[in-house]
Parts: C-alpha cells; structure tokens; sequence
C-alpha cells in the first residue's frame, strides 16, 4: 500500500528530528534533493545538498551543540500525485552558549519524489515571535489588519 502525503510527511519530518537531535548533518542533508534550496531562520539562502549538509554540520557543533528540537506536523497537502507541502511547528531547546533558551519556529517543506524516493526540495524556516508581543502589538490578528488595509 502507497503511503499518503501525510504519512510521507511524518517519516520525512521523523527522520530529520533525529538528525538534528543526533547533531548528525549527514543524515539531515541525505533528506535533501542534490539541488534543493534551504532558508535559515535568519534568512540566508542555501543551495544544494552539500551547502545544506555543512551549514547544519557546522551549526551542530557550534551554537546548537547538544540542542534538541521538537517536530510537530500541522499540515499536509499533496500537489498532485509527486509533490507534497508540509507546515510543522518546531520547538528548539538550547542548553548552552549564546543561543541557550528555548525557541519556536514553523518551518515550510515543500516534499517530492523521484527515483531516490521521496526528498525535501526546500525548506523555509521562520521563527516565530513571542506569542505575547503578538497579541500586546496586534500581530495574532493581522490578516484583520490586512482586510482593513484592503477596504
């Protein structure tokens, strides 16, 4: 039996909370297409594999050494019958250094198969803000905000 996109999804974002819990950037990079494209949290833009596979390597030593980080799928789509999005809510915890604290990002993949399988062919990673300055500033409602704007 196929597995369906959300199946697809939970394995796919499985495999790379391992990873990144493992601090193994050659398992994180090997879920990427050779030519797949990666934006950081901070908005740099990463193409291919290998750029993908050092700059998670790098950082597994560095800033997130012995960090883990929490997946959780919110949705999937398929886009026909090779492609799928996935949006799922991260939740990092960093013991030590300049990043020690906990953080929360929601992260964009965008999955399709081909005869490797299934890879993720781009990720886009966004930290999210503080749920309180959300509110305090209006944030959580800003596609309110947008329509008024419209009108």
């Amino acid at each position: 039996m196929a597995e369906n996109a959300e199946q697809v999804a939970i394995r796919i974002v499985g495999q790379l909370e391992r990873a990144w819990n493992a601090g193994d950037g050659d398992s994180w990079g090997r879920l990427f297409a050779e030519d797949a494209d990666f934006v950081t949290v901070r908005g740099e833009y990463l193409r291919g594999r290998e750029a993908i596979t050092q700059g998670h390597q790098a950082i597994f030593r560095t800033i997130y050494q012995g960090s883990t980080n929490q997946y959780e799928l919110l949705r999937t789509r398929a886009l026909g019958d090779g492609a799928i999005v996935a949006h799922v809510r991260a939740r990092l915890v960093v013991t030590d250094g300049p990043m020690a604290g906990e953080h929360h990002a929601v992260l964009s993949l965008v999955l399709a198969t081909s005869g490797a399988g299934w890879q993720i062919v781009s990720l886009h990673n966004t930290i999210r803000a503080e749920e309180s300055f959300s509110r305090e500033h209006g944030l959580d409602r800003w596609q309110d905000h947008a329509a008024r704007r419209r009108s």
